[in-house]
């Protein structure tokens, strides 16, 4: 890999309207949608969510809709390879869920332009028949930033990052800034796994991070690993990624956030088959139902649950923004001032730590 490489540029992300481009289809009696992933779907995260979309397509469409998918994909030559044989093997659409698939998937797109083409996390749509879709995760992490600066009881947080791309940043930032409202003693470490799905490294940062004293995690990460370790350790707690991992919910699980990606893609495929699909930017999230809060569970106080309920709901009805300033960035320079909210191109772009963060973004 690389979900992102390039952090200035992914501020292109909206360059587009958000519904914008020329339509492309004529409506289709049926569809056969196709789905390329970087992880198994039994990572019991971010590729679990997005076969979950996959099948909620199934379900709405029966027998007007086919899916095909393949799972464990590489970012890189072998996910265009894999993107050709589904293009060659009568895919209408591709939705191609990794960051690293971005410029594979523009490649493949270019040789087959009757082909729609959807690809998560990206920015770039060099064709008209390739469109890009997103989620507003930093949202879900204020919530969770929230809920672990109230529960640390050594006031050491931590983090697993996965790459040092804009889309992880923007997390840290949101985790930390609204642990730090929270409690304003907390301290936060951040471990760079450079992984998207490695269990074994997922846990080794865990362990890095209880060896540091931490007693809250977090992980942008695709495995259950670092909850498995969270629950080795009495009173340390942890929060499910892109998926719920109810699993362990009766152990460290206190919450989690899940990427719900089925009414994007049962929308997608549902124009394909009206006759109504166009190219499109889409970044979406508490809002509109595509970044969820998994359950709170009975090990937060009912105080600590109301507020970060508040939290989200002030999210989704546009009352409060996860960035809204003062803040300053990691070197004292002002960022936002005070009741100034990121523009969503500072966001997409993050290459910058906030205020009251240690240590570097590794380059």
């Amino acid at each position: 890999m690389l979900r992102r490489t390039l952090l200035a540029t992914a501020a292109l992300g909206l360059g587009m309207a958000l519904s914008g481009g020329a339509a492309m289809a004529a409506g289709m009696d049926k569809v056969k949608a196709c789905f390329i992933y970087v992880g198994p779907i039994g990572d019991g995260g971010w590729t679990f969510q997005h076969h979950e979309g996959a099948l909620a397509v199934q379900a709405a469409y029966g027998d007007k809709v086919e899916i095909q998918w393949q799972e464990t994909v590489p970012e890189g030559a072998d996910s265009e390879r894999v993107m050709t044989q589904m293009a060659l093997g009568g895919c209408n659409i591709i939705f191609t869920t990794s960051f690293g698939y971005m410029d594979p998937t523009n490649a493949v797109a270019a040789k087959f332009p009757d082909v729609k083409f959807e690809h998560a996390t990206g920015y770039k749509r060099e064709h008209p028949n390739v469109s890009t879709y997103n989620a507003r995760f930093y949202e879900g992490r204020a919530v969770q930033g929230h809920i672990a600066g109230k529960m640390t009881k050594s006031n050491k947080i931590g983090y697993i990052a996965s790459f040092p791309i804009p889309e992880v940043v923007s997390g840290i930032n949101s985790y930390f800034l609204h642990a730090k409202k929270a409690n304003p003693n907390v301290e936060l470490s951040v471990v760079w796994a450079y992984t998207w799905f490695d269990p074994a490294k997922e846990a080794d940062a865990a362990k890095a991070l209880i060896d540091q004293g931490v007693d809250v995690i977090a992980a942008h990460t695709d495995s259950t690993a670092p909850l498995a370790e969270a629950a080795k350790v009495e009173g340390v707690i942890g929060f499910g990624q892109a998926s719920d991992m109810a699993a362990y919910k009766d152990g460290p699980r206190v919450s989690s956030i899940i990427d719900n990606w089925a009414p994007y893609y049962v929308k997608r495929v549902g124009q394909l088959l009206d006759g109504t699909y166009e190219q499109t930017d889409s970044w979406e999230g508490i809002a509109a139902g595509e970044v969820e809060i998994g359950e709170i569970t009975d090990k937060v106080p009912a105080d600590v649950k109301a507020e970060a309920l508040a939290l989200r709901d002030a999210i989704a009805d546009g009352s409060y923004h996860p960035f809204t300033g003062p803040i300053n960035k990691q070197d004292g320079s002002p960022w936002l001032a005070e009741g100034a909210t990121a523009p969503d191109g500072d966001i997409l772009g993050m290459n910058f730590y906030i205020e009251g963060i240690v240590g570097d973004i590794p380059q």
